[in-house]
């Protein structure tokens, strides 16, 4: 994986989801394919709809199956969503193994890493899967260390 194809969003101010969404625009507008996978985040039917509509250039996944944030969650529905946050892990490192996409933005993705949902040789297998071709976005509160030297550009965002 080139470091030059891996950009974090990062930091406790909105807007990591927007940047992102935003280079995805970009990108499905210059004829790259796109996927965007969401963790963490539940699912929000509003903003489920409005992305659907920019199928099927940008194509988005959400494995989520509560409405609610994961943080919000009872420590058993954690343990049931853990679940589904793995398969939309796997998810991810079919897409990069199969060459589906050229940009594939995996959003609060980093919240994985703080919380220790991934491992670091799990990090490692999803970014060695990618082709030289492949550019992949993170975004997240928190940018962990043993991201840090795989990624080319990383942008935090804070709240004034």
């Amino acid at each position: 994986m080139c470091k030059e194809k891996v950009t974090v969003y990062c930091g406790d101010g909105k807007g990591k989801t927007t940047a992102a969404l935003g280079y995805a625009l970009q990108a499905a507008g210059q004829g790259k394919s796109v996927i965007i996978i969401q963790f963490l985040k539940g699912k929000k039917k509003e903003e489920l709809e409005f992305l659907r509509r920019l199928e099927p250039e940008v194509k988005f996944f959400s494995f989520a199956k509560s409405q609610k944030n994961f943080a919000e969650l009872s420590r058993e529905e954690q343990e049931e969503e853990a679940i589904n946050i793995r398969n939309g892990f796997n998810f991810a490192r079919k897409v990069l193994v199969t060459g589906e996409c050229s940009l594939l933005i995996l959003d609060e993705f980093l919240g994985l890493l703080e919380h220790q949902m991934v491992t670091e040789e799990d990090m490692e297998t999803l970014l060695n899967a990618a082709s030289e071709d492949t550019e992949i976005i993170f975004t997240g509160r928190v940018m962990d260390d043993r991201l840090r030297k795989y990624v080319g550009k990383a942008y935090e965002i804070h709240e004034n």
